[in-house]
Order: structure tokens, then C-alpha cells, then sequence
């Protein structure tokens, strides 16, 4: 694309002349407002304005998405696919002001019904000025010991009420099950009963011994949710220990503290997307996936959640799959940053064939609780159970069949 525009897609719904509406985003989020101002001279606008790339109605529809738009009983209410593209001049590659450019007040709008922002492409200044995934794919895979297949996953459950030494034990339990990965609940950062200085001391030394005798070191995304400081200290805490891993909740950090942390880490950052659905829940109000996670991508997140097939949320498979491809998709030519996908939610040795059919790839990570926890023959059997129903799927032989010679996969 252009070096010296970026650009973003949307979805609208306006009640109003799709073309009109358009003009107004445009306007809203570069040099003009809501009426005209002497100012806005006509080298100005060529100079800064945003301008409509595109603009196709698709469908009109018969009531409102939303409320609070304007009233228009001449015309029906239109839906339509608009790109908008703006001057990088106008902001520079900074992520946190194109979050601002690409959203802004457009979702306040009285000209809109509805408003989704669909994807954005960038030119290759972005890619230079901020990190993007440090360890990514590769990187994880070299951590983690696992170069081929998904890493088998899981979190710590419950997700609060654990101390450090009941933490540690469970992970020893885990890690002497033969799992991959494990992470923090989203919930579990440093609260009173579970210090984090202590867990990662208590947690480290059962991994450390682990790897000591078996060669193999499971990784632990450690949740260092936090103020910027105390995420760094967390982090360097946690690389004095041994560990691989740390995790952030991006929706709590913000795009701020993840763009400091990114700089800083020195391992990989497992991205949680919790409140992911506030942000998107509605079909004609807010982000989708493919855009809204780009921003974090290029600020540093190694590993993205996506969601799973047959999940225990709202979320479609289509949705999954989309949202995980966007991530195994370069967003620039010399800098692709791409992040690991990570399934969960709800997720057993069912999925994976499925999972495998539609992504294409096992280059992520298969998180799952009670589908380790729950396996009739223990931990080690739950763990065994999903590694084998990978490898069928992999090996395009049908679970069923599989399972006659893996007894694990049979009794899940």
C-alpha cells in the first residue's frame, strides 16, 4: 500500500446517505467538524484530510441496530462496506494516535446506527518504530521444548484462592503429567493471598526441578498485570527465576502499557484478551479481531487468545477461525508479526480435528482445563488424550480409529 497513507475498513449503518455519512467519518477524524470553519482552506484539506477509498451499500434493513441516531423518514436505513484512508503526516507512526484516527468519536455519531471497525493497513513506518513479537512461533517453540504439534496447555484452577504452595504443587502435578504450557488465570496477579514474588519463587523452584531431572521445561506465563513499574520488576523477577514466560491483560494495561512492556520484555508475552467482548459483542458496534488486534500485535504480543471451537462463550467457529488466521497472516513484508494463536475455552480432545480441518496448522497453543483435569484416569491421561486426538487430526486418521490404539483418547 501507499507509504505515506494508512487505512482502515468499516461496516456502518446510517439512516442518512451512506455517501454523506462517510464524508462526515472523514471530516470527524481529520481536519474538519461539524460545521464548516474558516481555517479548513482547501490546501489544508488536501494537505490532512481523510478521504473515502470506497464506499458499497450492501443491504438495507428495516429498524435501527442502535439507538440514538438521527431520524430520516425519507430514506431507509442503509448498511455499507467504507474504507477511509488518512495522511501519516497527520499523526506519524504512533499507535496510540492511530487508535484515536481509526475510532475516535465515530461510534458517537449521530449519522450511524451502527459502526465496526473491520481491519487496518499500515505502511511499513509502524513496523519500524514499534517491536512487534519478539519470540512469536519460533521462539515459543524453542522455549518450550516443542518443535512440532500444538503445546498442550492449561490454567491454573481455580482461578482464585490458591497460595504459592498449593500453586506449586498443582504445577508439579502438571508438569509431571507431561504438559506444555500453563498459565495465571486472568484473575490471579498479586492479591494478599497469592503474592506474586512468592508464587513465581514457589512455582519456579517445582519447574526448575522438573527440568533438572527430566530435561524438559514447562512454560508458565506468569499474569504481571499491573502499573507499568510493577510490570517490569515482575518481569525481571520472573527471568531471574528461570522463567519463559509472562502474561498481561491488554484490555487492563492498556495500549500504553503493553507498548512499554513490549520494549522491555525479554520473554515471550502471552496476550489475554479478557473484556474482549465488550468491545465486541454487537455485529454493528465496535472492533473486529483482525483490526483490533493488529494494534497489539505491533506493540509486542507473542501469544494472542482467540477463543475455541464449541467454546462455552457467544463467539462463533467462524469467528475462532478468522480471528486465529488473522493472526498467522504478515502484516508487513520484512516485519510479518505474527502471533500463536491460543484456543481455549471449553476445550477437549473434541475439538482438535475440527480445529486442525479449518486453521490449517497446529502452530498454536490448545489450552484446556477440565480437559485435563477431568480425564477419568488423572491429569497425565487428560494430558495424553489431547496430545493423541492432535495427532490424529494431523495425521488425517479419524479420531475414532485412533483411540482403538490409544486408550487415553478412548476414555476421554
Amino acid at each position: 500500500m501507499s507509504t505515506d497513507r494508512f487505512e482502515a475498513d468499516y461496516l456502518i449503518e446510517t439512516p442518512v446517505s451512506p455517501q454523506a455519512a462517510a464524508e462526515a467519518m472523514a471530516g470527524e477524524q481529520s481536519s474538519g467538524t461539524f460545521v464548516k470553519i474558516p481555517g479548513e482552506t482547501q490546501e489544508l484539506k488536501e494537505r490532512s484530510s481523510a478521504r473515502v477509498e470506497y464506499l458499497e451499500v450492501i443491504e438495507e434493513v428495516s429498524c435501527p441496530s442502535l439507538s440514538g441516531a438521527a431520524q430520516s423518514p425519507e430514506g431507509p436505513i442503509q448498511r455499507a462496506m467504507v474504507t477511509l484512508s488518512w495522511p501519516v503526516e497527520n499523526i506519524g507512526p504512533d499507535l496510540l494516535n492511530l487508535m484515536a484516527t481509526v475510532s475516535g468519536n465515530l461510534f458517537e455519531l449521530k449519522q450511524f446506527s451502527g459502526l465496526r471497525i473491520l481491519d487496518i493497513r499500515l505502511p511499513d513506518a509502524f513496523a519500524s518504530a514499534y517491536p512487534g513479537p519478539r519470540f512469536g512461533i519460533e521462539g515459543t517453540r524453542r522455549l518450550s521444548g516443542v518443535g512440532t504439534g500444538p503445546l498442550i496447555g492449561t490454567i491454573v484452577k481455580p482461578s482464585v484462592g490458591f497460595g504459592p504452595d498449593e500453586t506449586a504443587r498443582l504445577v508439579d502435578t502438571l508438569a509431571s503429567a507431561g504438559i506444555d504450557f500453563i498459565k495465571d488465570d486472568e484473575l490471579q496477579a498479586n492479591g494478599p493471598s497469592c503474592p506474586f514474588d512468592e508464587r513465581v519463587d514457589a512455582v519456579m523452584r517445582v519447574i526448575n526441578d522438573h527440568a533438572n531431572r527430566t530435561g524438559k521445561k514447562v512454560m508458565f506465563a506468569f499474569n504481571i498485570t499491573g502499573e507499568i513499574d510493577d510490570m517490569r520488576r515482575r518481569h525481571d523477577l520472573v527471568v531471574a527465576k528461570g522463567g519463559t514466560c509472562v502474561m498481561a491483560s491488554l484490555n487492563s494495561v492498556g495500549l500504553a502499557g503493553m507498548i512499554a512492556l513490549g520494549r522491555h520484555a525479554e520473554l515471550p508475552i502471552h496476550a489475554h484478551r479478557n473484556g474482549w467482548g465488550y468491545l465486541s459483542r454487537h455485529p454493528m458496534l465496535g472492533w473486529s479481531y483482525v483490526a483490533w488486534s493488529k494494534f497489539w500485535r505491533l506493540a509486542g504480543a507473542d501469544h494472542m487468545h482467540v477463543n475455541g471451537l464449541s467454546n462455552k462463550f457467544c463467539e462463533d467457529d467462524d469467528s475462532v477461525i478468522t480471528s486465529a488466521k488473522s493472526l498467522l497472516t504478515p502484516m508487513f513484508s520484512e516485519k510479518p508479526c505474527i502471533s500463536m494463536p491460543v484456543f481455549s475455552s471449553g476445550q477437549s480432545a473434541v475439538q482438535p480435528p475440527e480445529t486442525y480441518r479449518r486453521l490449517g496448522t497446529s502452530d498454536l497453543i490448545y489450552a484446556a482445563g477440565g480437559g485435563i483435569m477431568a480425564h477419568p484416569d488423572g491429569p497425565a491421561a487428560g494430558v495424553d488424550s489431547l496430545r493423541q486426538s492432535w495427532d490424529a487430526a494431523i495425521s488425517g486418521v479419524e479420531a475414532e480409529d485412533y483411540a482403538l490404539t490409544h486408550p487415553h483418547l478412548l476414555e476421554h
